[in-house]
């Protein structure tokens, strides 16, 4: 992926949302050509030159010191994961030539697949690029089962865009949609050169044309924690509230967890769920593992 543009369009979309009124100025005169702030504007706000800024928003952000970033975050009123992602895509050189080292493999621990079978809600392994690195049987039967799909199409945005059974499964499929589209930029700015990754958004932008419309937004999204509205086509209607835990001996690995309300409505349909599918697999031996190791 090409940095200067991923920076370019990043910016243009950031200051396009603002209109001056928002971010304390009094507007020009006349017809105002753009929607949003002006480049000159956030050049104002954020205390730098006009071409320093024009500079940045093109791309050439070599030398750029922190304190101009965060001044530019602020002028733009960027939240935390939104600057975050602006850091990671104007990064200093040295940084940039150390993240272009080839993704070792992500290896997903047994302990970790004994934790799986132990939940007794669905739960699953995601990794780089929302690859689904493993799944309890739990988290199998409320999407899909991952684990019979090919190795490559092991993966959560494909899931949502390319399978029917995600636009029925969403109560709000549009909403699921931009979370996921969100996600993969976030992934993006830190992994610009993951030829995986650039694979995978190919393939997006090619099938689905609603992909392509919301990654054209540059919207970033961190998931940690929320709630799903899901209509299962077997016990209906469910609302999860879900964590995102990281994996402490690989931060690009999460435990994604998702529970109902205890005794809920939500938490009867899960226990009959949890009655129609097979009893818990065993812990895969070291040469089972090799599915999820080839997801790197």
């Amino acid at each position: 992926m090409d940095r200067r543009t991923e920076i370019r369009e990043f910016l243009r979309t950031r200051r396009a949302r603002i209109t001056p009124e928002q971010a304390g100025m009094t507007p020009h005169a006349g017809v105002r050509r753009v929607p949003g702030l002006r480049r000159e504007e956030v050049a104002q706000l954020a205390g730098v030159s006009v071409d320093y800024y024009i500079r940045l928003e093109r791309g050439h952000s070599k030398g750029i010191s922190e304190t101009v970033l965060d001044a530019v975050a602020r002028a733009l009123r960027l939240d935390d994961t939104e600057r975050a992602h602006l850091f990671d895509l104007a990064q200093p050189t040295a940084a940039r030539t150390s993240r272009r080292r080839p993704l070792s493999p992500q290896k997903v621990r047994p302990v970790l697949y004994r934790a799986l079978d132990a939940l007794s809600v669905p739960a699953l392994i995601q990794g780089r690029r929302m690859d689904v690195l493993a799944a309890n049987r739990l988290g199998h039967a409320l999407f899909t089962d991952f684990q019979a799909l090919p190795l490559r199409e092991r993966n959560f945005a494909r899931f949502v865009f390319l399978d029917d059974a995600a636009s029925s499964l969403y109560a709000d499929w549009h909403r699921a949609a931009g979370d996921c589209v969100a996600n993969l930029r976030l992934y993006a700015g830190r992994h610009p050169d993951d030829p995986q990754l650039t694979e995978l958004i190919g393939e997006l932008s090619v099938r689905s044309d609603t992909f392509r419309r919301i990654w054209a937004d540059h919207d970033v999204l961190a998931h940690a924690s929320g709630t799903k509205r899901l209509h299962h086509p077997l016990v209906g209607d469910l609302t999860l509230d879900y964590e995102v835990l990281t994996v402490a001996d690989d931060p690009e690995q999460a435990l994604v967890i998702l529970t109902p309300e205890p005794a809920s409505p939500s938490a009867e349909a899960i226990d009959i769920l949890a009655s129609w599918t097979h009893s818990p697999a065993e812990v895969p031996r070291a040469s089972d593992q090799a599915p999820a190791d080839g997801l790197n």
